[in-house]
Order: C-alpha cells, then sequence, then structure tokens
C-alpha cells in the first residue's frame, strides 16, 4: 500500500491489496480526481479517516446493451410520472446522495470536502449528474465522472419509490446514444446486479478504460 503525499502521484492499479485499496492520503483537488479516475482508481472512505484509493479486482461495470429492465420498471417509464433532466443541478443531487438515509450504513462517505470538490469538476464540465422530478420536485437522481467513453458512476439517491432506478435507466439510454463502451459501477452490490450490472476482470476493465 502507498502512501501519497503533495505530488500528484498514483502507483499501477497492479499494486493495489486483496480488499482493492491502492493508496492512502493524498488530497482530493481536482487535478488528483481527474487523474485518479483517468487511470481506474476512487476514492471511497468514512468522514474523518484518511483518504483510501480504491482500484478493486473485480471491477462491477455495466455494458450498455446489457441493461435490464423489468415489466414493472418499463410500466412506471411508460406512464411518465417522471421528469428526467441532465445536470442542471449538480449540487442538489450530490448534497442529497450526501443527506439520504440508507438501510445497514451509519453515516455518509460524502464528506463535505467530496462535496465541494466533486462540484468543481462539474464546474469543469467532468462530474455530471442526472435529476429525477415528480411535480417540479426533486426525488431521484444520480451523479459520477464523466470520461468521454466511460462514465464512473459514484452515488444515486431516491426519496420515492424507484426515482433512482429511473435516473440510472435514463443515463444508461443515454450513454448507449453517445456511444459509450460502459458505466463503471466500482463495486458488487445486488441492487446493481439486478440491473444487469457484473463484475469483470481488473484488467479488462483497464484495458477499456485505455481504449479510447
Amino acid at each position: 500500500m502507498y502512501f501519497l503525499f503533495d505530488n500528484l502521484y498514483f502507483p499501477p492499479v497492479s499494486e493495489a491489496d486483496e480488499e482493492g485499496i491502492l493508496a492512502v492520503g493524498g488530497d482530493l483537488s481536482p487535478e488528483r480526481l481527474k487523474l485518479a479516475y483517468q487511470r481506474g482508481i476512487f476514492p471511497w472512505f468514512n468522514e474523518g479517516e484518511p483518504i483510501l484509493w480504491w482500484a478493486p479486482d473485480p471491477r462491477m461495470v455495466l455494458f450498455l446493451d446489457e441493461l435490464v429492465i423489468s415489466k414493472s420498471m418499463r410500466n412506471i417509464l411508460n406512464r411518465k410520472q417522471f421528469t428526467v433532466t441532465f445536470n442542471t443541478n449538480f449540487k442538489e443531487v450530490i448534497s442529497n446522495c450526501q443527506k439520504i438515509q440508507r438501510i445497514g450504513q451509519d453515516g455518509t462517505w460524502i464528506s463535505d470536502d467530496i462535496v465541494e470538490s466533486y462540484c468543481e469538476l462539474n464546474r469543469q464540465g467532468i462530474a455530471k449528474s442526472v435529476e429525477v422530478w415528480q411535480d417540479d420536485v426533486l426525488v431521484g437522481g444520480l451523479y459520477g465522472v464523466d470520461l468521454g467513453h466511460i462514465f464512473c458512476g459514484e452515488s444515486m439517491f431516491s426519496k420515492v419509490s424507484n426515482a433512482s432506478k429511473v435516473a440510472f435507466i435514463s443515463l444508461v439510454k443515454h450513454l448507449e446514444k453517445e456511444n459509450y463502451k460502459l458505466l463503471d459501477c466500482q463495486v458488487y452490490n445486488p441492487h446493481l446486479d439486478s440491473l444487469g450490472c457484473r463484475e469483470i476482470d481488473r484488467e479488462e476493465f483497464m484495458s477499456i478504460l485505455k481504449s479510447k
């Protein structure tokens, strides 16, 4: 495991430990974050703890043509009870992701420093959001980092049933239309699995990442 200081540097992802932790320390400057995502690395740590940088193996991803939309979800989409926008209210989306209560999770990894840094990435056109509205109220959404051929999903929230799924599906349809290669979902969870995401070897992920 590497310890980072002021210089902008990350070791090769092959140096990550069995859990996927590659490095500790450094900062959350936009420059370091951009370098991290370009090299298949992302920050994930609890508030008050040192910054941990991850490059897990395997990697959870969605190949866009493998998206699974259930029959009930298709009915919800067809009823058009939600309105979806892209990158119109990034700050509100990341703030909701920070504050939303999640089952089995004590606190949040989205610190105020994370919010500030990703909002700056948004101002630079790198971090982007999807917003889901119901009766002009923001009820769901997600945000992530846009590399131009891969979208690196970071977090999503839902205040009403299915709003985050609507955000996810809408993003995938948009990425597919724009000929993106995949949606990076970082690590396994059963909710993502139900939407068609699957784990691939880190080496395969890195090969796709480098094939701009």
